[in-house]
């Protein structure tokens, strides 16, 4: 017993013993996922020490507020929900690196709520067997506390003596800052890179950190001024690619469909597998003679993902640095959106999406930027096997979009967000095609991405043959694209094989593992395989052209990719910039941070006349990025209006009863009426054909509305087939 009684360590069984023992602990498993989970950059010894002492100040700090409480168990408890929290800060961070290679902001925790259903598979994938490590001395601690092994110190603290010990973790919390700050100077005033704030004070630093910037963003809302807002017009102004006269107008009039390719990289263009492509139908499409594809195009999205590249092709502008722009200020910015921009052309427009409305905020967002109706989940199929984690699958997307899609006046602008492409890449058995198979790596993930990515194609093949049916795919322009990569650094490895590469993965292959396919594909468009670099920031000036309506008095950051003056200028939202001869990492133009482009070598010395060229760029860089900010979090378009703009305003629309007031509409418009439906006098569904498993046995889902949606529209039946027209689906 004695012997026991020495191995328990007598410090422990103090109050402040067992405060030293959570820190301990905590930072031992901070250590670990710093050098397992994060790629913090460390290149030093320095560094090295930087990273193992910076969670020690913070977790003392934290933990001594429990000291000022009088009741020893309410202490003790405390403490361990403080640890517990901390831990879980820590875990969520994990997990969130493993996905999106950055760390989170106080943003996009508020707004988990928007963005949460449907993560559940996606989120299990990403974690490790080792992740128990994270939470094993918590489960430790609470079972030695349960056996009495560590014993509650019943001692009474003095107000001083706890608040010696909140003076000491102020003093390392001191030192901390001096070490980084004398091997990163400015760290807090340049913080364009959220790696390197972690690396030097830690996560939880940096969340109090991130805390603040957040209130002082929101602050700064309120302070805007006319002298910024002329700043960003002036910028904009100066980088403004007038058309080119051989494209601008070229699709005017003409409806738009915009395919929103969830995950899709350039890579798995042209690629084949076993002797079989991918992507047959995307192929053939890309060298196509009357499609615009891009070869070096590149995704440009931060921590709102999907919700980025939406804001980008929709406004022109980038998403902001700490998360979700649609989540974040989606609800209450104005925005001069091409819904609205097209609206004074007599466009109407529709966004067809199989998930929850609120995901990513877009019933809110959708309404400010000017779209007048959005068909979600509930327009769809509530059958359970329908769904693939984030919506109804992409073949029954398209399928089942037909019966509102027909309703619509032309000319309108759509999008179409596709689904079943999305991590973890799980697709049902019965969605496989027989006659491809995947690869066999270790990594399930990359496994299923080709799965995934070969069905998407299969269900775009669909869409398009009923476009040419239908007679739409006359009068439209259609622009696909992939919205953002959909592998991440820890399927590089299994990746790397299979796109041949030999070398180990560096900073430059990240950079162009970021190239999203592009295209613009018209009946009648004189298309080709085109070699200027561009971004997602781009696409809005150039559908803007093409419809004859330019973009000079707009504010928006990219530039006409067909215009000669386009600048191939590529900015991320992490500052790494990609141009034909350069290739800048988070936009540090300095040994060790540029690459060749067209080679993949590290530059290793700068001559002038580099030396300003880069100089240049990373200017561009950083004032693009401010700029778009600044416009952003300080809501500054609600002080200007372009001519001939007309503002959205959100009340008019409403997605419940949107259905009803098309047929409404239609029936009003009578012979001038321009919808699908009315030109062929009645419907199109059973132009459709799919080879969906799903609609096997259910024959009428195309063509029947939901109840809940039939509910309101009183002067309409469950199903839009007319009498003359009996529609069904029909399977290969």
């Amino acid at each position: 017993m004695r012997k026991i009684q020495h191995f328990n360590f007598t410090w422990i069984q103090k109050r402040t013993g067992f405060l030293a023992l959570l820190t301990i602990l905590y930072t031992i498993k901070y250590i670990f996922a710093g050098y397992v989970d994060f790629n913090l950059g460390l290149s030093d010894p320095y560094q090295h020490f930087i990273m193992w002492t910076s969670p020690i100040a913070t977790s003392i700090l934290l933990l001594s507020l429990a000291l000022y409480i009088k009741k020893p168990i309410a202490s003790y408890v405390t403490m361990l929900v403080i640890d517990f929290v901390n831990t879980a800060l820590l875990f969520a961070n994990v997990i969130y690196y493993r996905q999106f290679t950055d760390f989170l902001t106080v943003k996009t925790i508020a707004n988990t709520s928007k963005v949460s259903q449907g993560l559940g598979k996606s989120a299990v994938s990403l974690l490790h067997f080792d992740d128990i490590f994270i939470w094993l001395d918590l489960i430790v601690i609470i079972l030695l506390l349960i056996f009495k092994i560590i014993k509650i110190d019943q001692k009474k603290y003095s107000f001083s003596s706890s608040f010696a010990v909140t003076s000491f973790s102020c003093f390392l919390l001191g030192l901390n800052f001096f070490l980084s700050e004398t091997s990163r100077p400015r760290l807090l005033r340049n913080t364009f890179d959220r790696v390197y704030v972690v690396k030097y004070l830690g996560i939880t630093s940096y969340t109090a950190y991130d805390s603040i910037k957040s209130l002082q963003s929101g602050t700064n809302s309120k302070v805007a001024n006319a002298e910024e807002l002329n700043k960003i017009l002036a910028f904009t102004k100066k980088n403004y690619a007038s058309p080119n006269i051989q494209y601008f107008g070229k699709a005017k009039g003409k409806n738009v469909i915009i395919i929103h390719l969830e995950s899709f990289q350039q890579f798995l263009i042209n690629l084949k597998i076993n002797g079989k492509e991918v992507t047959p139908f995307l192929n053939s499409l890309y060298k196509d003679k009357n499609t615009l594809s891009y070869e070096n195009f590149y995704n440009q999205v931060g921590l709102g993902r999907t919700s980025d590249a939406e804001n980008m092709l929709e406004t022109g502008t980038y998403g902001i640095s700490d998360g979700s722009l649609f989540t974040s200020l989606g609800s209450n910015n104005t925005f001069q959106a091409a819904p609205q921009i097209l609206r004074q052309s007599g466009y109407t427009s529709a966004v067809f999406h199989g998930n929850i409305a609120t995901f990513w905020n877009r019933n809110d967002v959708y309404k400010n930027l000017g779209y007048n109706y959005f068909f979600y989940k509930n327009y769809y199929s509530n059958n359970k096997d329908d769904s693939s984690g984030y919506g109804i699958k992409d073949k029954l997307l398209f399928a089942e979009s037909i019966k509102y899609l027909e309703q619509m006046q032309q000319p309108f602008y759509t999008k179409f967000i596709t689904v079943t492409n999305h991590i973890p890449f799980d697709l049902d058995d019965e969605d496989k095609d027989p006659d491809f198979k995947t690869t066999n790596t270790s990594d399930a993930t990359v496994n299923g991405y080709f799965l995934t990515a070969h069905y998407l194609d299969s269900a775009l093949k669909e869409f398009f043959d009923y476009l040419k049916k239908s007679g739409l795919y006359k009068n439209s322009m259609i622009i696909i694209y992939g919205d953002h990569y959909g592998l991440s650094s820890s399927d590089y490895n299994a990746i790397s094989s299979i796109l041949g590469k030999t070398s180990d993965w560096s900073s430059y292959d990240t950079a162009q593992f970021q190239k999203v396919p592009f295209m613009i594909h018209m009946d009648g468009l004189k298309g080709s395989v085109k070699q200027e670099y561009a971004g997602e920031i781009d696409v809005l000036p150039t559908i803007l052209h093409l419809l004859g309506v330019n973009n000079k008095n707009y504010i928006q950051f990219g530039t006409d990719m067909l215009s000669k003056y386009h600048k191939q200028i590529v900015v991320f939202r992490n500052g790494t910039i990609v141009t034909p001869k350069y290739t800048i990492i988070n936009g540090k133009a300095s040994n060790g941070n540029v690459y060749n482009t067209k080679t993949g070598e590290l530059i290793k010395s700068f001559t002038i006349k580099q030396k300003k060229e880069l100089q240049k760029l990373v200017k561009y860089e950083r004032e693009s990025l401010h700029y778009s900010d600044t416009l952003n979090n300080r809501n500054l378009l609600r002080f200007y209006t372009p001519k001939g703009f007309i503002p959205a305003t959100p009340t008019q629309f409403n997605y419940i009863t949107e259905f009803q007031q098309m047929i409404n509409l239609r029936e009003k418009l009578g012979k001038a009426s321009t919808s699908l439906y009315s030109q062929h006098k009645g419907t199109t569904t059973n132009l459709y054909q799919t080879d969906a498993p799903e609609l096997k046995d259910r024959t009428n889902e195309i063509t029947t509305i939901p109840e809940n949606i039939s509910g309101s529209a009183s002067s309409t039946s469950s199903s839009v087939t007319s009498p003359s027209n009996q529609s069904s689906s029909s399977h290969k």
